[in-house]
């Protein structure tokens, strides 16, 4: 149970409660001021581990609150909350020291991953030295787990590297943990206290991503009621990640570059640049360099992007990592699932180790997700395993080995163990086998046994 305490600060009683409610229900303890001269006043009585305000209060506001907070504790994390279309506010606050933001309406889980997010980030500061443990290796409680010796090398380098505002280009396959390095670079950097902003340009839509990045303003386009703040904007001073840059559309790399060069972007609509002092990171999972070959993304951009290359090895190339991930990963859902933490069996250490890992780290932690849950805190048996392919002639799901059962009877199985493991949250079952919950619900049709089943 997490006992640690959090001050929220509302002038709205409805939603005073609301917060209350939902961090208690994470297992925090919650402490509510309704003004911002009240919430001061604890704070100084109280120790508090973040303090989330929200930024529209009649008196005191939020801005005020949150410098008031910094004049007494520099280091504490402040999240604020704006409303919709409030976001030049977040944006100055992040630059008065804010921890973060979150906009109305906002979840439950959103809110939890963001305070998780923040402590998290205040214990890895608070705890000093150089974030290595006695064995070389870096502490647990960061963001990146080693100890390779090329990948302890690499993060060294780029500690140097970070102090500068040169681009980054940071090439790995996909799961290596491209985003986690840049957030390294990040937190590393003069910027650190400053936004660190990432936009997926493969996820967004073409059409999209200019607005995206660039903002508009109101009445640029059919839709557009209101001005919106792109990207750049909202990392001003601290850092972007163009996340698989690859993706991006060969006209808008153009308008890239532009910005990149000219340090100032055009909203959509706009009669004038606005300047913006933004680090930029790129990450890409292909060959960036050939698709240059290829006129599938221009030169003068990737020279641009390019200023240091960073390559992330594959876990295949890191075998060290691979036990010491495991215990790792065994540790953090053994903790999820509330069971007691299992080991590997030396048979399972070898398969683990012997296999190519396509998917890399991000593979990795499925597989151990997975092994956790069907383990139910025993020792995982290559029974439990669930790797694409096949090793030494044998299939690595051991499920599916026995002459007597069918594929699909196997399939059912499987099914069904997974789901009574995660108390039937069809959305945990999905994200452990790696199929949709669409496929769950229409395997159950199949299989003729309607289940209550939650998520």
């Amino acid at each position: 149970m997490n006992t640690k305490s959090i001050l929220v600060v509302d002038d709205e009683p409805s939603m005073r409660i609301a917060l209350s409610e939902s961090l208690e229900s994470c297992g925090y303890k919650v402490e509510t001021s309704e003004s911002g001269a009240d919430a001061l006043e604890k704070f100084q009585e109280d120790k508090f581990e973040v303090v989330i305000t929200d930024m529209r209060m009649p008196g005191m506001s939020g801005m005020e609150v949150l410098r008031g907070i910094k004049k007494v504790s520099s280091r504490m994390p402040v999240i604020v909350i704006t409303a919709y279309g409030t976001v030049n506010t977040a944006v100055e606050a992040m630059k008065e020291g804010a921890a973060d933001f979150i906009m109305k309406p906002f979840s439950v889980g959103h809110l939890e991953s963001l305070v998780k997010k923040v402590v998290a980030e205040k214990d890895r500061k608070g705890e000093g030295g150089s974030g290595h443990d006695s064995k070389g290796c870096l502490s647990r409680k960061k963001t990146i787990i080693t100890r390779d010796e090329a990948m302890l090398a690499l993060l060294e380098l780029l500690k140097g590297v970070s102090k500068s505002k040169s681009s980054v280009l940071i090439q790995g396959e996909s799961g290596t943990g491209k985003e986690l390095i840049a957030r390294y670079i990040h937190r590393h950097s003069d910027r650190a206290k400053m936004p660190f902003v990432a936009v997926n340009c493969a996820a967004i839509p073409g059409n999209l991503l200019e607005s995206e990045m660039f903002g508009h303003e109101k009445g640029a386009f059919t839709g557009a009621s209101r001005r919106r703040l792109g990207k750049f904007e909202l990392a001003a001073g601290g850092t972007l990640l163009l996340d698989e840059i690859s993706e991006m559309d060969v006209q808008l790399q153009a308008k890239l570059l532009r910005v990149i060069q000219e340090s100032e972007v055009d909203r959509l609509g706009s009669e004038a640049p606005v300047p913006v002092d933004v680090r930029i990171i790129a990450t890409t999972n292909v060959d960036l360099k050939k698709y240059v070959e290829e006129k599938k993304f221009r030169d003068d951009l990737y020279y641009r992007l390019n200023v240091i290359p960073v390559r992330i090895p594959p876990l295949r190339e890191r075998r060290d990592d691979i036990v010491f991930l495991c215990e790792y990963f065994l540790e953090k859902y053994s903790q999820l699932s509330g069971t007691t933490m299992p080991a590997l069996s030396k048979k399972v250490e070898q398969m683990l180790e012997n296999y190519r890992w396509p998917g890399n780290v991000r593979e990795l932690e499925n597989v151990i997700e997975r092994a956790v849950l069907l383990s139910g805190g025993e020792t995982i048996l290559p029974e439990h395993l669930y790797l694409e392919g096949e090793k030494n002639g044998q299939p690595a799901v051991k499920l599916i080995a026995s002459k007597d059962v069918t594929l699909k009877e196997t399939e059912k199985r499987l099914i069904f163990e997974t789901l009574e493991k995660v108390e039937g949250n069809k959305t945990r079952a999905s994200e452990i086998l790696g199929i949709s919950v669409r496929t769950i619900r229409n395997k159950l049709n199949e299989y003729g046994k309607m289940v209550e089943v939650g998520g």
